[in-house]
């Protein structure tokens, strides 16, 4: 056998290149597969991801790694309850980043097939020993869950979650109270129109995070958009 140094390399991988090496136990030589490697490296979490689990989903035979709960072929925009394992498939304890992600939102996809996922907000837990009882809000789901077919559980917020709008109207004032929420960050931007949708000017002063003025330099009617 020629000196590996001396054959050319291959900078395409493709799925079914492969290599030999040790199997263990027992010290075997095998082949070993592109995808067979890939497979081991998501499942067991050997690449670090930060703020992603993966969970085998088995009704069957619930174990280490895995969740259960809803039937075989659910659909996963009905999904509303699971029994979660306290750890996931690479042996990771997750019971401190669970409680931590109660009351947030989770992302639940299938693995190499982006397009079957559920949008859940954890509403709370109950502690079963080896398992977690998880009770959702779904808020989006495409695709079933597959028996035997791992899941990246990862946190999750749409960009567009922060970005939210508040209509307050007023009718023929000089100067406007708004009391807003606060969810809008600490100074939201302020459009105001008159009842033409026509853009008028006036002069915004931020009080409090939830309250700010707007005077104007005669009475109005309209409404105050805040972003």
């Amino acid at each position: 056998m020629a000196r590996i140094s001396s054959y050319p390399r291959d900078l395409d991988v493709v799925d079914n290149d492969s290599w030999i090496g040790t199997s263990v136990p027992g010290l075997q030589t095998r082949n070993f597969t592109a995808a067979a490697v890939a497979k081991y490296l998501n499942i067991k979490g050997k690449i670090s991801i930060s703020a992603q689990m993966v969970f085998k989903f088995n009704n069957a035979t619930p174990g280490v790694g895995t969740f259960n709960g809803p039937a075989e072929n659910s659909p996963l925009a009905n999904v509303t309850t699971m029994q979660l394992s306290t750890s996931d498939a690479s042996s990771q304890n997750v019971v401190a980043f669970l409680t931590y992600l109660v009351n947030t939102d989770i992302l639940i996809s299938k693995q190499n097939d982006i397009s079957v996922f559920g949008h859940y907000t954890i509403d709370s837990y109950t502690d079963n020993g080896n398992f977690y009882t998880l009770a959702l809000t779904n808020k989006k789901g495409v695709g079933i869950l597959e028996e035997d077919s791992f899941y990246d559980f990862a946190t999750f917020t749409l960009s567009s979650t922060g970005s939210s709008t508040e209509i307050v109207p007023f009718q023929n004032v000089a100067v406007v109270t708004v009391n807003h929420t606060g969810n809008l960050g600490t100074n939201p931007s302020v459009t105001v129109v008159n009842p033409n949708n026509i853009v008028i000017q006036g002069e915004v002063s931020y009080i409090t995070n939830t309250q700010l003025i707007i005077t104007f330099s005669s009475p109005q009617t309209g409404n105050v958009y805040l972003n």
